[in-house]
């Protein structure tokens, strides 16, 4: 038998149902009061007007299971977006495996019960979400386990490249996944980029007039494209100082060279980003460099193939 997972109501976590110890690494819990406004958006859009097929399949009760297929081994990911979908159409779900975990297809890794047109009204948005998030969160592990295999400690992470309107399910994706979601939006941090500098003048200036009205809570990051542009963003006081596009023994050396420089001066971090694949990321998975952030994780990854079906009656 599965081990069988109970949803929270209230907090939608996932735990055992012998379980007394609470949970403090549940993503989910991450979650703002406003999400599950999402979820109604995409039931909106999917169904705006009649349900036709929802007409034909009527309301007898149903029970429907969730398979992982494909043909690779896959994380879950996902999983209070997909609950909140059939909870806000009258379902329920008991899930038999935990959010994170991999499985090899074909999994039955959870079950719906509902009335057969409201598992129908929820089924395509809910694996279309579930395909994606855990599509993203099987990548993100995959590459930080290639970075890991590399011996590199630094921190792996996304980027901002993400759908709009679907950024905080991609967002969530790679930190069940495992890797750091970096920035979420232009108020999470200061970075100012090769369009911010060309178009105020110097890196210099631009870092003194970002510091006036970004104040001592939000870092700074700057992005550059040579030695020189680091060494003066780095002096101008930026807490991260981007390597973009800088690659082989170029990187690590600039990298060198600069912390040896500013050894007991400043502290600051060294991103590597640009164009870092998985055939790739040996290169740039070098000690000397503090964190790697790809899009690779996110960006046209392969989705996870779920399929949802309704089980005949048994009598």
């Amino acid at each position: 038998m599965p081990q069988r997972w109970l949803l929270d109501p209230l907090q939608y976590s996932l735990y055992p149902a012998m379980a007394s110890a609470p949970e403090y690494d549940n993503f989910a819990h991450l979650l703002p009061p406003s999400w599950k406004t999402q979820v109604t958006a995409w039931l909106q859009e999917d169904t705006p007007s009649f349900d036709y097929g929802g007409f034909v399949v009527g309301e007898a009760p149903r029970e429907a299971f969730l398979l992982g297929k494909g043909k690779q081994t896959a994380v879950l990911a996902g999983a209070p977006f997909f609950t909140e979908v059939f909870t806000q159409v009258g379902c329920e779900v008991e899930w038999h495996m935990k959010e994170g975990e991999t499985f090899e297809p074909v999994k039955h890794v959870a079950t719906v019960r509902g009335k057969a047109r409201h598992i129908l009204l929820g089924e395509r948005v809910a694996l279309n979400m579930l395909a994606r998030c855990s599509g993203i969160a099987t990548q993100s592990k995959k590459i930080k386990d290639l970075a890991r295999g590399c011996g590199y400690q630094g921190i792996v992470a996304g980027t901002r490249k993400t759908t709009p309107g679907f950024r905080l399910v991609e967002k969530y994706g790679m930190l069940v996944g495992g890797i750091d979601p970096h920035r979420h939006d232009l108020s999470s941090m200061i970075m100012l980029k090769d369009n911010h500098i060309w178009s105020h003048g110097s890196i210099t200036k631009a870092i003194q007039q970002a510091r006036k009205v970004g104040g001592f809570s939000l870092l700074l990051e700057v992005e550059v494209g040579s030695e020189a542009e680091a060494d003066e963003a780095i002096a101008a006081g930026a807490d991260i100082v981007m390597l973009d596009n800088i690659e082989g023994a170029e990187l690590a050396g600039v990298a060198r060279r600069l912390k040896d420089k500013w050894a007991g001066k400043r502290k600051f971090l060294f991103e590597s980003s640009g164009n870092i694949t998985e055939a790739n990321l040996h290169e740039r998975a070098i000690n000397e460099i503090d964190i790697l952030s790809t899009s690779a994780v996110h960006q046209s990854v392969q989705h996870i193939d779920f399929s949802l079906k309704i089980q005949k009656p048994k009598n």
